[in-house]
């Protein structure tokens, strides 16, 4: 079966749960928005991601991109999808009407990119950064490049890539040797070469806009000397630019997505922000992309709950325990989906896709206020919030994703292993989300090094604070959030403590740490859900699996995470 988006859940979680509508209107771009507009788009986009977007995915895996002498060419059927999600406006939702775009918030864009994930990841890959692209030019780009690029990739008429990995460089961006000369005219000659470019060639466009992290002549070693050069394609007098792509790799997944080895030879560029400051201007575009990538977990979750869901309800497999469920009937077997082993599994999946949906969504409207409220201070406190819950949605939600879609391979027993249902693509393709946009190890390490140490956890208290006063004014009163929530942050103050003894200790605990926040969000998220929904089994019977199956983890992860900083404190009581 193909993925097909259902509306209904966002809008509930969307106007019932976080009541957006009011929100988005008290912005000055959005005072004309309301429920009508919302639902209009929703429905529209899901009908477009289902009948056209999501046919493509098994094509996309099974044939897979072609390079040939230099060049790329994407599955058959992909150009065209592509080309309608650039005419329908798509790709434009929230870009500046200034910019051809259409001024929507972002949150609407949020649910469609989970959409196009969830029906084809290898295609949604192509226009997967050109929101980010699309920030950081707006913000750091010269008047010129504005000028010359924002209505392209607003529109999606041209792509964008992020160039950053080099072969002897992963994650450690300070050793990027890529290099850039200044030139007379105020241009930049590119040389270098970079691995892993999602899109870096392809027949989707014309005209590719590549932003490369590169080091100008005399800068400082190390990440403070790199700066961001724009790099197209195509020059604006229709030249090809000095860029090649010199092959494709072969991957686990994504097969309908290429993934490039690039090479730059005296490439022709421009400056993107302040020299040396390239990591500033790369930021904007990478925490708006790990969002995203946090979306596509939650997506291919929900994908892989809907195959599984799907086969649940007309595979027969011997009698379920207890009473005669009402679906037996003169069948000489139940449906497996009356199997206690396999609720669980799937009112699990549920659980998850529900509760990160409502905090992956929330972050969306944050982006919102932080871009467009009138409030300075209000437009502070929501970037802040942005910050720290970013890293943990993108690790939390994509280890669900890989997590999750084997749980519910399980589901299909020996026939999900097998390509005929389409789950194992669902599996192999939602790996990489763990690994691109900055491994979750390295999630877990910029929450706890770069966000909770240098104010000894001040800020994640803060925005703990800010959620338990959303619990109050919503009528949501939870005492077992508010009990963990002080946990959290009593936490905070014993890891900043401990590091001051054990610097490695930060690094250590990160990924215990990020898990512990990620599920005191979630029952954040199930507090607020659960009061909103009705009794209904589509919503108790995951807020039960929340409680019995996901819950616990926390206390299982907080205590590893005392235990690891007490053997810092107090060597001896540890032992």
């Amino acid at each position: 079966m193909n993925y097909q988006p259902r509306p209904d859940d966002q809008r509930f979680l969307l106007d019932t749960v976080l009541g957006a509508t009011p929100r988005l209107r008290a912005l000055g771009p959005f005072a004309e928005f309301d429920d009508a507009l919302q639902a209009q788009v929703l429905d529209e986009a899901g009908k477009f991601v289902a009948e056209v977007i999501a046919p493509l995915n098994r094509t996309g895996d099974e044939t897979g991109c072609r390079f040939a002498e230099g060049e790329v060419h994407t599955p058959p059927g992909f150009r065209e999808a592509y080309a309608g999600l650039v005419e329908g406006g798509w790709l434009a939702l929230s870009a500046a009407p200034e910019d051809g775009g259409q001024g929507l918030p972002a949150v609407l864009e949020a649910i469609l990119f989970e959409w196009l994930s969830a029906a084809n990841h290898g295609l949604t890959m192509a226009p997967g950064l050109l929101h980010g692209a699309y920030e950081c030019i707006r913000h750091h780009g010269s008047e010129a490049l504005k000028t010359r690029y924002l209505p392209k990739i607003a529109s999606g008429e041209w792509l964008a890539t992020m160039c950053l990995t080099e072969a002897h460089a992963g994650s450690d961006l300070g050793q990027v040797r890529t290099r850039a000369l200044p030139q007379p005219d105020g241009s930049f000659r590119v040389s270098g070469g970079k691995i892993f470019i999602s899109g870096g060639e392809h027949d989707l466009t014309p005209n590719i806009v590549h932003l490369v992290l590169c080091r100008l002549p005399d800068a400082p070693a190390g990440p403070k000397g790199l700066s961001l050069v724009l790099v197209p394609k195509q020059l604006p007098d229709g030249a090809r630019n000095a860029v090649h792509c010199e092959r494709i790799e072969e991957k686990m997944g994504l097969h309908g997505s290429p993934t490039c080895v690039m090479r730059f030879d005296d490439a022709t560029g421009w400056l993107v922000g302040e020299p040396n400051r390239g990591l500033a201007a790369m930021f904007v575009m990478m925490n708006a992309a790990r969002l995203h990538v946090a979306l596509q977990g939650i997506g291919l979750l929900d994908a892989a709950w809907q195959k599984a869901d799907a086969y649940a309800r007309e595979r027969r497999q011997m009698r379920a325990p207890g009473p005669a469920p009402a679906s037996r009937g003169a069948e000489a077997a139940d449906l497996i989906a009356e199997h206690p082993a396999v609720r669980r599994i799937l009112e699990t999946q549920r659980a998850w896709i529900d509760g990160a949906r409502l905090l992956a969504y929330r972050t969306a409207l944050q982006l919102d206020i932080a871009r467009h409220d009138a409030d300075p201070a209000r437009r502070e406190r929501a970037e802040r919030a942005c910050a720290l819950v970013t890293p943990v949605l993108k690790a939390a939600c994509t280890q669900q994703a890989f997590d999750g879609a084997s749980a519910c391979l399980q589901v299909f027993g020996g026939h999900g292993y097998v390509r005929e249902w389409g789950i194992e693509q669902v599996l192999r393709d939602a790996r990489v989300t763990m690994i691109y946009e900055g491994t979750n190890e390295i999630q877990a390490i910029d929450l706890v090094v770069r966000k909770l140490l240098p104010d000894g956890g001040a800020g994640i208290a803060s925005l703990l604070i800010e959620l338990r006063d959303e619990l109050d004014a919503s009528r949501d009163f939870d005492a077992e959030v508010q009990r963990r929530f002080a946990q959290l942050r009593y936490l905070g103050t014993t890891i900043a403590l401990a590091a001051q003894r054990d610097p490695a200790l930060a690094h250590e605990v990160a990924d215990d740490y990020l898990r512990v926040v990620a599920i005191a969000l979630m029952a954040w998220a199930w507090a607020r859900i659960g009061n909103a929904a009705p009794e209904t089994p589509r919503w108790t019977a995951p807020a039960a699996a929340f409680r019995r199956f996901v819950l616990p983890e926390f206390e299982m992860r907080l205590g590893m995470v005392k235990r690891a900083c007490e053997a810092v404190m107090s060597p001896g009581a540890a032992a």
